[in-house]
């Protein structure tokens, strides 16, 4: 304890002042903890910190020690820290040297140089880690390397070992769902006017979006997220710019004969299967103009965008789709006698998604309002269109030879 005391005194006599515990005011890093170990042939010195520490280390002689040079930092380490030390190192102190840098003093019993010295960056839970090995030596040559900053190496200079996520060994199938009408385009309102087809159609999405989103195989697109208009040609836009594989639009009908109930499926032709077809097709391409759109500059491309324009291999998609789908929701909920149908809606007119529209039943009709506005009949719709979209998919992979 002697020469600790010898050692201070001559760090007091080059201007150095310390005080133990104190953080440094501004500073943000902090030293946590500083450990000293036995190594063959070497004491270890390892100075954990809350980040990357900019050290400086050198040995002075007369009396023989070892500096670390430092940004400012934070002192978190007890009172006590430094008093007890091990193998040839006596001891050790810190605390602020000038404004803007803080200093350690590792106090030792002989000559001594520092072997090497480098950072460790965080790992396995541990902080960062500065690491100084020192080793003894002779009068001559730690007077030769006096005041001479040791290289710290960037070899040890490790990143943090974080687990990249697991990627999926296929991409994500892309699922855009269309909850149809929305904002100032109700659609169609139920038999007592409080149904809202607009708020049905979203609430469905929502739920199908659930579903298909749990297995992790389908990333989910809405073309719309709330009660909002969104422009049939920009609903496409939409499908198109997420790279969709499938498109689905959901709606709700009303029927003047209250008696009709059931779903149906819609599949683009430039001939409607029959003149209810061909009547629903022109009533919901009229959305736009419904919300007081100007489609004077570009309704001829919207309808320009016909079977020649490289869709006939998606028509057949479509279709595909369209006959799986009402086969595995025959299973949960009744269909028109003609289940699936075709005409020219304009949401289907995608040159390159196999899409269709679903109708999944007649808001004018009591039984179809009252199932469509419960939640755990849309849960039960909803699992049966995801099985639907997962056969349509594992047949896509079989015709591919995947």
């Amino acid at each position: 304890m002697k020469r600790r005391g010898s050692g201070l005194a001559a760090a007091v006599l080059a201007g150095v002042v310390f005080i133990a515990g104190t953080a440094a005011a501004g500073a943000e890093t902090e030293v946590t903890q500083v450990r000293l170990g036995i190594h063959p042939g070497a004491v270890r010195v390892v100075v954990e910190a809350s980040a990357e520490l900019r050290i400086s280390a050198f040995v002075l002689v007369r009396p023989y020690r070892v500096v670390l040079d430092m940004p400012e930092v934070r002192w978190r380490l007890p009172l006590a820290a430094g008093r007890g030390g091990k193998g040839f190192v006596a001891g050790y102190r810190f605390g602020q040297f000038v404004p803007g840098r803080a200093r350690m003093v590792f106090d030792l019993k002989g000559p001594a140089v520092i072997a090497k010295s480098f950072t460790l960056a965080p790992s396995k839970g541990r902080p960062w880690r500065f690491v100084l090995d020192l080793k003894r030596a002779t009068a001559a040559e730690a007077r030769a390397r006096a005041g001479r900053p040791a290289a710290v190496t960037a070899a040890r200079r490790r990143p943090p070992l974080a687990r990249s996520p697991k990627k999926p060994r296929y991409r994500q199938i892309v699922v855009v769902i269309d909850p149809g009408h929305g904002g100032i385009d109700p659609g169609t309102t139920g038999r007592r006017k409080r149904v809202f087809e607009k708020h049905i159609t979203l609430a469905m999405a929502r739920r199908l979006k659930r579903e298909l989103d749990n297995g992790g195989r389908y990333k989910t697109v809405l073309t719309r997220t709330r009660d909002v208009f969104v422009r049939l040609r920009d609903r496409i836009a939409r499908a198109r710019g997420s790279g969709a594989d499938l498109f689905i639009s959901l709606h709700a009908d009303f029927m003047a004969d209250s008696r009709i109930r059931g779903a149906s499926v819609y599949t683009l032709s430039e001939r409607a299967s029959d003149k209810e077809a061909a009547a629903l097709a022109a009533k919901e391409n009229k959305a736009d103009l419904i919300a007081g759109m100007d489609l004077s500059a570009n309704s001829k491309q919207v309808t320009d965008i016909l079977i020649d324009l490289a869709q006939r291999e998606t028509m057949n998609h479509s279709v595909r789709f369209a006959r799986i789908l009402v086969d595995e929701m025959r299973k949960s909920t009744r269909f028109l006698r003609k289940s699936h149908r075709f005409a020219g809606f304009a949401v289907l007119k995608a040159p390159d998604v196999p899409s269709v529209l679903l109708e999944m039943g007649y808001l004018s009709n009591a039984e179809d309002e009252a199932r469509l506005i419960q939640p755990r009949y849309r849960a039960r719709l909803a699992k049966a269109i995801a099985r639907a979209i997962d056969r349509y998919f594992h047949a896509r992979g079989k015709a591919a030879g995947r």
